[in-house]
This record gives C-alpha cells, sequence and structure tokens, in this order.
C-alpha cells in the first residue's frame, strides 16, 4: 500500500497514527497517510525559522522568477497533477484540471510580486519631511485546506505568502493530500529553498498545534463553518491574524425574463459539477414566479435525466464519485430528510450504482422542488449533487432569501434586465455575485471571500487582499535637517505645517 509521508526536510519520526484514503470510485482503500503531531510542527517550524529570513532578504525580482519556474513546473505536469488529485478526491480529470489551474492563476499573480510589493511614497509632505512604507513578511504562515480543492487553495495560500517573503506551513486534508506534497516536491525543483514550503499532515491534534504555536503568525483556513468559526476565534485569542472561510448555501436567482436554456446548462455544470463538493456550487435556484418555476423545472428533469455519472477518468462522464462513505450516506440522508420535511423528490439519486463499480461512492443527481425556507435541508448545506428549488413570487423575495440565510459566500442572478441585475447586486447580503455567471469565482488579481458564517476576518484571499494578510506594513517619517534647526517645539506633537 501506498504510503503518504510529510515533506519536510527534518527526518519525521515513524507515525503513530495513520489515516486510510479511499479510491472513491472502486470504494477500495489505496494509500495510507501519516498523522503528525506538535512534536512534528516544531520540527517544521524550526526548520522555517531557518530559512525564512534569507528568503525574505531575496529581492522580489529573484522571488518571483522562482514562482515563475513553479508555474513552468505545474503546466508541464498539468496531466500527471490532475489523475492523481481525480483519484483521491473522486472527480473527473477535466474538472481536477481545473482546480489545479484556478491555483495556478493565483501562482501567476505572484509572479507580478516585484510590482504588487511596491509601497507608498510622498516627498515633501512637510518641511524637509519623506514618507513612505514598505510591506514586510510576517515570518511563517500557515494553512489549512479541505478536501474539495486540493490544489487550488493551497496555492491560492502559499502563493501569496512565500513570494511576499514568507515561509508556509501546510496542512492539507488527510483525504487527498498527495497533490499538496507533489506541489510541495515541484516547488523546490522551481529553486526554492528546502523547507520554505512545508507539507505537514494530520488531524484536530495537527490543527491546534497550528492554532496554539507562538511563532506562527497568520493562518488561513478554508472548511466548514462550524469548524471555521472555531479556528477563527482560538487562532484570535492568541493574537494571530487568521482568515477563516466556512460553508455556503448560494442561490441562483431566475427572473421571468431569464435565458432559460442557457440557465439549464449552467444550472447543471453548477450543482452537479464535481458531485456538488464546492463551496462556490449553485444547489438553490430560485425562480420569481410560478410560471418561471413550472417552465424552469420542465427543462431541468431532461437536462438532469441525461448527466452522465462515471469514474473519475471516464472522459465522458460529467461528474464522479463523492469523497467517502461517510460523505455518501451523509447526502442521502438529507434527500430523506428534505423528503421527510415535506419537499417533493423529483428526481431521486438515493441508492445510485454504477455498473462495473458498484463499492464505489456514487449519487446520482438529485432534484427537489417545494423547498421552503423553514426546512432544514434548506437552511444547511448539503454538499452533494442535489438541487433544490425554492419558488418566489416577486424580485423582492429574490433579494430577500439570499440576504437572510446564514452562509453568504456567492449567489447569481439570471436576467435580460441590467436595471434588475444592478439593483440585486448592490442589494444583496452576500460577498460575490454573478450577474449570468452561475459560479462567480472572481480571478486571481481581485479576491476571494464570502460574508456571515461563510467568512470569518476581515482580509479576503489572493489579489492584493492576500498580500494585504501576509504582510504588514511598515510606514516610515523621514527628515535630514541641515543643522539650522528649525525653531520647533519638542514638546508639541509635530505637524506637517
Amino acid at each position: 500500500m501506498r504510503q503518504i509521508d510529510h515533506f519536510m526536510p527534518a527526518a519525521s519520526p515513524a507515525p503513530t497514527r495513520k489515516h486510510q484514503i479511499w479510491n472513491p470510485s472502486t470504494g477500495e482503500i489505496q494509500a495510507e497517510v501519516a498523522l503528525g503531531d506538535a512534536a512534528l510542527l516544531e520540527k517544521a517550524i524550526a526548520t522555517a525559522k531557518e530559512v525564512q529570513p534569507a528568503w525574505a532578504a531575496t529581492n522580489p525580482q529573484k522571488r518571483a522568477r522562482v514562482m515563475f519556474r513553479f508555474k513552468e513546473l505545474i503546466e508541464a505536469n498539468m496531466q500527471s497533477l490532475a489523475e492523481l488529485l481525480a483519484s483521491e478526491h473522486g472527480k473527473v480529470v477535466d474538472d481536477a484540471k481545473g482546480d489545479v489551474q484556478r491555483g495556478l492563476e493565483v501562482i501567476e499573480f505572484a509572479c507580478g510580486i516585484p510590482q504588487v510589493m511596491k509601497g507608498e511614497y510622498t516627498h515633501g509632505a512637510g518641511p524637509g519631511i519623506d514618507v513612505y512604507s514598505m510591506r514586510q513578511p510576517l515570518g511563517i504562515g500557515a494553512g489549512i485546506t479541505p478536501f474539495n480543492f486540493p490544489a487550488m487553495i493551497p496555492m491560492w495560500m502559499f502563493g501569496m505568502a512565500i513570494a511576499a517573503g514568507n515561509a508556509f506551513i501546510l496542512k492539507p486534508s488527510e483525504r487527498d493530500p498527495s497533490v499538496p506534497v507533489r506541489l510541495a516536491e515541484l516547488f523546490v525543483e522551481a529553486g526554492a529553498p528546502e523547507g520554505l514550503l512545508q507539507v505537514v499532515h494530520g488531524d484536530k491534534e495537527m490543527v491546534d498545534a497550528i492554532l496554539d504555536h507562538p511563532d506562527i503568525p497568520a493562518i488561513s483556513f478554508v472548511g466548514s463553518s462550524d469548524i471555521a468559526n472555531y479556528i477563527y476565534h482560538r487562532g484570535a485569542e492568541r493574537g494571530k491574524r487568521v482568515q477563516a472561510f466556512g460553508g455556503a448555501k448560494n442561490h441562483g436567482i431566475v427572473m421571468p425574463d431569464a435565458d432559460l436554456d442557457q440557465v439549464v446548462n449552467d444550472l447543471t455544470g453548477a450543482a452537479f459539477g464535481s458531485a456538488g463538493e464546492r463551496c462556490m456550487a449553485l444547489p438553490v435556484v430560485v425562480p420569481v414566479g410560478e410560471d418561471t418555476a413550472d417552465r424552469l423545472r420542465e427543462k431541468l428533469i431532461p437536462a438532469i435525466n441525461a448527466l452522465r455519472i462515471g469514474v473519475s477518468n471516464d472522459p465522458d462522464a460529467h461528474y464522479g464519485p463523492v469523497v467517502t462513505p461517510e460523505h455518501k450516506a451523509r447526502i442521502e440522508q438529507w434527500i430523506t430528510t428534505a423528503e421527510e420535511e415535506g419537499s417533493e423528490i423529483v428526481i431521486d439519486g438515493r441508492g445510485f450504482s454504477l455498473q462495473g463499480h458498484e463499492k464505489g461512492f456514487f449519487v446520482g443527481p438529485t432534484l427537489i422542488d417545494r423547498v421552503t425556507t423553514q426546512m432544514s435541508s434548506y437552511q444547511e448545506e448539503i454538499f452533494g449533487p442535489v438541487l433544490q428549488i425554492v419558488r418566489a413570487h416577486e424580485f423582492e423575495d429574490a433579494v430577500r432569501l439570499p440576504s437572510e440565510h446564514q452562509y453568504g459566500n456567492g449567489v447569481a442572478i439570471f436576467t435580460r434586465n441590467g436595471q434588475a441585475a444592478r439593483e440585486f447586486a448592490a442589494r444583496v447580503n452576500v460577498g460575490m455575485v454573478g450577474i449570468n455567471v452561475p459560479i462567480p469565482v472572481p480571478v486571481s488579481y481581485h479576491s476571494f471571500g464570502g460574508w456571515k458564517r461563510s467568512g470569518f476576518g476581515d482580509i479576503d484571499q489572493y489579489g492584493t487582499e492576500g498580500l494585504a494578510f501576509w504582510t504588514k506594513n511598515k510606514k516610515v517619517t523621514q527628515r535630514w535637517p541641515d543643522g539650522g534647526g528649525d525653531g520647533s517645539n519638542a514638546f508639541i506633537i509635530p505637524t506637517m505645517g
């Protein structure tokens, strides 16, 4: 059986605990990963403290060259990375390539670190006085990443952190840890010093060690909202800078004038792609008006029934299995709960079995109508291939539903009416908005982050927000006197005159 160890220069002790890794397509155990503890983290931090000062002192264009080489290596290894990712996560290979590509885009932005690291300068802010600022790295950053994007989200974090001059310790999900380790190997191959990017595996024991360690000043997390809340508050109590992104229940608003054929195409991809295991999936559709709802439902049924579910390396599959047998059972229980709460199961994905892969963790596409806001299946995140229809009477309901939901990650509106779209985008209480865009993940030179229980902390990921998170801004006010003095009273707070 394949063994996955930590990626760190210091020799790690023989693991006393291991976590088994499934092949979701076959339902078989394919590997084991070593689980670390606080003692192992201490070794990683000691190494990071050794290498980080020299990296921070390296001029930004040289750091950028390492990022460029890393980018080229990812592109050269795209196929193998995607296949490895798909084998552990279950998403189909083409979707896995998208996972890698969206992370690569942040690496591309990080290649411009000489430009984005520039500070501000004011000459002559006062008599003989200049004021300038400089961005400096924090030291050691840490990232705790989820199973659903094992390439993209780690690169969102360590790309900006390392380019800015920090060392980085990554704790990926123990469910699919191979790609994060491979990324770290490629980073060293790109010319980064050994120990600058280290990968440590573990569960809550390792997470708590990261949260409590005094030499880690900043932590980025993506996962469920309950854990995000825990990580944010425990880290903040220890004086750390924390960004913690949680779950979602993204809504797709369908106005009566929308192009329903395009909406159906967008919804099937956004709701069922990657088996719905995306924090930016679109699991709730809100048609405005009964006629819109009926017409949309009529078009959705054949489109959903035509979806092909297959193993992760099936090039014709629209989506593959979910990540573990426990997650499959959880999703199916949510469908049962929705039924018990009084909603209508239009297409039922429970009990789906793929011929020849009966032990795989497959869930069929599910469509549920007549869902109300009082139902727990609406209030909570299902995180599977399930699309719920919540019917709205008018535009005000469409604004209110996502605005009042506990999650506020993303939302989309489908319409031909520019005024309605503009008003919706301005009023809705959600962090990321798509207008005729079903999955509104911003490009790498903007930033990513949700609101309410979808995001804890004040600074978003990647882009200039990411740079701000992984650096501290030092302000310098300087004067070079000519020796004659200016006659000012040194006991009065200075002004610029």
